[in-house]
């Protein structure tokens, strides 16, 4: 819920505000891409969406055969052994959105497609707040029967239904807030100039875990707010998933110790307890390390 500080604004529904630009890292998941090109040629037809592939030499071959190209930038990084590089790969994609005219980006994961009204609820929003602000949709996490191959936008958005974890507000209406910490970049939109101050992600996070959390901080150092944009609303794909995620556990630690460093507290937490009352983990205030027990456990988890 949105913190005791938060302001809620009206803003305009159908406003633009300077050349928009999707950016989007993936790995497999050609099926949710192929999904998310689809809808966003529906709801924002004309947009152009940068496409970042990690280890995907295929791709562009890919998108033509399933009739989904066009419109489409493809940029490219290297994969990394321990994980999928997602904060190069989104660095990546927003520098090629830069040389492509954008003035604002939004980040737009493969798993998540976005429904009508996704992009007018982000210009109006941007035209209200400006460079004041990160931009944070509304999710929607799909269970496993409700697919979207044959399914269109309108179609889908009798399914929202949205995460009770953030703030949702109507239609039309933003709030804003310091809650930085909720920052999820699986749908988020901001101008290029507020990117710049930010300075990007943190490409020091490898693989699963805390480089949202630490973009959050990032953008509160640096002054910007968090909006939330009511009728901003994005589907999450369904995909297997375990919770704690232990088939992450060696990202997650490596990626903790990193922010530990970077800002003097833990993410996560609320995992790393799970982890450490499994004996995957030893966990203190000053130090985090995986046992071998966690090591074993995360190996069979991948398996």
């Amino acid at each position: 819920m949105p913190s005791t500080s938060s302001k809620e604004l009206v803003v305009p529904h159908d406003s633009r505000f300077g050349r928009t630009v999707v950016v989007t890292p993936v790995r497999g998941r050609l099926t949710h891409l192929v999904n998310q090109r689809r809808f966003l040629r529906a709801v924002a037809p004309g947009i152009l969406h940068v496409v970042v592939g990690v280890d995907m030499p295929d791709l562009e071959d890919d998108l033509r055969a399933a009739g989904v190209w066009g419109d489409v930038v493809l940029a490219s990084v290297d994969d990394d052994p321990r994980g999928m590089p997602t904060a190069r790969a989104r660095n990546a994609g927003v520098e090629a959105a830069r040389e492509h005219g954008a003035r604002r980006v939004v980040l737009l994961d493969v798993d998540c497609a976005p429904l009508p009204g996704f992009l007018e609820a982000f210009d109006g929003a941007a035209e209200r707040l400006g460079e004041s602000a990160v931009l944070n949709a509304v999710v929607t996490y799909l269970p496993p029967e409700r697919r979207l191959e044959g399914c269109s936008p309108d179609e889908a958005m009798p399914w929202v239904d949205p995460h009770s974890a953030r703030p949702a507000p109507p239609s039309g209406r933003v709030v804003v807030d310091e809650s930085h910490r909720l920052l999820w970049s699986l749908a988020v939109g901001l101008e290029l100039n507020v990117w710049d101050r930010i300075g990007g992600f943190d490409e020091a996070y490898v693989g699963y875990g805390a480089e949202d959390t630490d973009f959050g901080q990032r953008a509160r150092t640096a002054g910007v707010s968090m909006a939330w944009v009511g009728g901003a609303h994005v589907v999450h794909q369904w995909h297997p998933s375990v919770m704690p995620p232990v088939h992450h556990l060696v990202d997650i630690v490596r990626n903790a110790g990193v922010y530990r460093e970077r800002w003097g507290a833990w993410p996560m937490e609320g995992w790393l307890a799970q982890f450490a009352a499994s004996g995957y983990v030893v966990w203190s205030d000053a130090s985090l390390e995986l046992t071998d027990a966690g090591r074993a456990a995360a190996a069979q988890a991948r398996s």
